[in-house]
């Protein structure tokens, strides 16, 4: 029968060894071994990530400020969409209409050309048709207005190719070349673009546009 002692003593040394590899293995100081060599033993299990980590986080920021900025290009342009199709939605609707105020313009014209004051005066009910007549242009003007289109006016203005068409040119060397002296068919516009242009007439034969008296006597001589 062998005696429980000696058993006790002859597991002791493999208990220990055990141990001594369990404390290797958990980065612990073993027996005769100093703080420098574990710490060494733990820097090179462990490198070090800092660098790795700072540029994954540089990454990421950049990847939210580039889509914070394309979201408020998103949010900038779709607004300006919106209140673009608000303003020029009325375009086509607007564009039919003018079609009237042009046959108001002519009935007006018409009614006024070559009698004047003393035909209306003549002849009550003519003065009453074209009061009416003047009565609806203006509020068909009125109500162009209200939804963004109002009345190109160029007469005496100089000629801008993006606003009137030119329909024929005039001699007239009182005005500087390039003003517009006549207005075939009236022009359009709703909010800043151009729904009609303005048939005009241009002069030619008058002065620079800019220039002084003194020069203008010099364009005219030459």
């Amino acid at each position: 029968m062998s005696d429980p002692k000696s058993a006790e003593e002859a597991a002791k040394p493999k208990f220990e060894s055990d141990a001594t590899a369990s404390a290797t293995e958990a980065g612990e100081q073993r027996p005769g071994e100093t703080v420098e060599a574990v710490a060494a033993d733990a820097t090179t299990a462990a490198p070090d990530r800092t660098p790795e980590l700072e540029a994954a986080v540089t990454e990421l920021r950049d990847r939210l400020l580039r889509a914070h900025a394309e979201m408020e290009n998103l949010r900038r342009r779709t607004e300006r969409e919106v209140q673009d199709a608000k303003r020029y939605a009325n375009g086509s609707f607007a564009r039919d209409l003018l079609a009237v105020a042009d046959n108001l313009r002519r009935a007006i014209e018409a009614a006024t050309a070559g009698g004047g004051d003393d035909a209306e005066d003549a002849d009550p009910a003519l003065a009453a048709l074209l009061e009416g007549v003047d009565l609806t242009e203006r509020e068909l003007l009125k109500a162009l207005q209200k939804n963004g289109v109002s009345r190109i006016e160029p007469l005496g203005q100089l000629f801008d190719p993006h606003r009137h068409e030119a329909v024929f040119q005039a001699p007239d060397p009182s005005v500087p070349a390039g003003t517009v002296v006549q207005v075939m068919q009236d022009g359009y516009v709703i909010g800043d673009r151009i729904l009609r242009p303005a048939m005009v007439g241009v002069a030619v034969g008058g002065p620079k546009p800019g220039a002084t008296p003194e020069t203008a006597g010099l364009d005219r001589k030459a």
